[in-house]
């Protein structure tokens, strides 16, 4: 049998060019490898705050980009994490064996915390907890993750081997898939921070999947760059590094032809490049977005969880059974 993998994204906010290249466009190259599951994790999304309408919306509309971006949901298993009331049940029990100070030591919740203060969730504490759920249901042999998401993985391990140790052999433990190339994109707008749309300059910093022609040129066009002239790959030069490396994973052209096409030319050269195939990449991608129907969308979406949730069930019920939660009124 092959390998099982699962991943997934956030309806909240826009989708990124960093989506793209950094998740999105990898699980694509993957899924003919893998057996493969990818989720739309709404429950994630209301450990913070949201407007219900606008959930709902970007749920579907995450549903589509995943389909638009080249997932096959005949290959795939494409679906919405709330179709699947196992990920809340096993969040329960995962929490039966997860520890408060692993959770306290994660800096992604130290740094959401730190903007909430006294309004933070319960939620956004146990988020790991949830994703660990996610990972655990579908016995995932491999998890394709962004640097940012290392940590929660690394839980998932612990509390996995945990578990397992405690009663019986349950869950396979997870490995993560890290890309050597694109796994972190930067912000536009301050390359030393990762693109991302919770970011408070994300309109600047972000190219958005959805963005029509002129935000993409005008984007580019106020892009920060480095002191200095040259245009090459550099990584202590973090502005052009970045836009070289957006460049080369879109145009899959070798890093020395991209220098020498370069060489001796300015910084608007590249911009204006860089827009253009950006643009070019885009205006196909968001004409299959716009092609995928309510109803194929529902279709879809339905097809997907049932075939999630068949596995997740059994996966349950082994948890369940061995944490001695089945049989007790025999």
């Amino acid at each position: 049998m092959p390998k099982r993998i699962f991943s997934g994204a956030q309806p909240t906010g826009n989708v990124h060019l960093g989506n793209y290249l950094g998740a999105l466009r990898n699980w694509v190259a993957l899924q003919s490898d893998y057996e493969s599951f990818f989720c739309i994790v709404n429950l994630h999304g209301i450990t913070v705050p949201q407007d219900p309408k606008v959930l709902a919306a970007k749920t579907r509309e995450l549903a589509r980009i995943y389909l638009a971006v080249g997932i096959d949901p005949n290959v795939s298993t494409v679906f919405v994490q709330s179709d699947v009331p196992a990920h809340a049940e096993l969040t329960w029990l995962l929490n039966g064996v997860a520890r408060l100070s692993e959770l306290e030591r994660m800096t992604q919740f130290k740094d959401k915390a730190r903007n909430q203060q006294e309004n933070v969730l319960v939620g956004l504490f146990d988020y790991p907890v949830l994703m660990a759920a996610d990972i655990l249901l579908y016995q995932t042999d491999l998890v394709p993750v962004g640097e940012d998401q290392k940590q929660h993985l690394e839980l998932t391990r612990d509390i996995a081997i945990r578990f397992n140790r405690d009663y019986g052999q349950t869950f396979v433990i997870p490995d993560p898939f890290i890309p050597k190339v694109g796994a972190r994109i930067m912000s536009l707008a301050d390359p030393t921070k990762k693109m991302s749309k919770s970011d408070a300059e994300s309109e600047a910093g972000c190219i958005m999947l959805l963005d029509q022609d002129e935000a993409v040129r005008r984007k580019f066009k106020r892009a920060v760059t480095d002191s200095g002239t040259d245009i090459r790959f550099d990584a202590s030069r973090p502005a052009i590094n970045n836009l070289l490396t957006i460049y080369h994973l879109l145009t899959g052209k070798p890093v020395p032809e991209i220098e020498d096409h370069f060489s001796g030319s300015g910084y608007a050269k590249l911009k204006d490049e860089l827009a253009d195939v950006t643009i070019e990449f885009l205006r196909p991608f968001q004409e299959r977005v716009l092609g995928i129907d309510d109803d194929k969308l529902d279709q879809i979406l339905e097809q997907g969880a049932e075939r999630a949730e068949a596995i997740a069930k059994m996966t349950l019920g082994h948890a369940k059974v061995n944490m001695g939660l089945v049989g007790a009124r025999k």
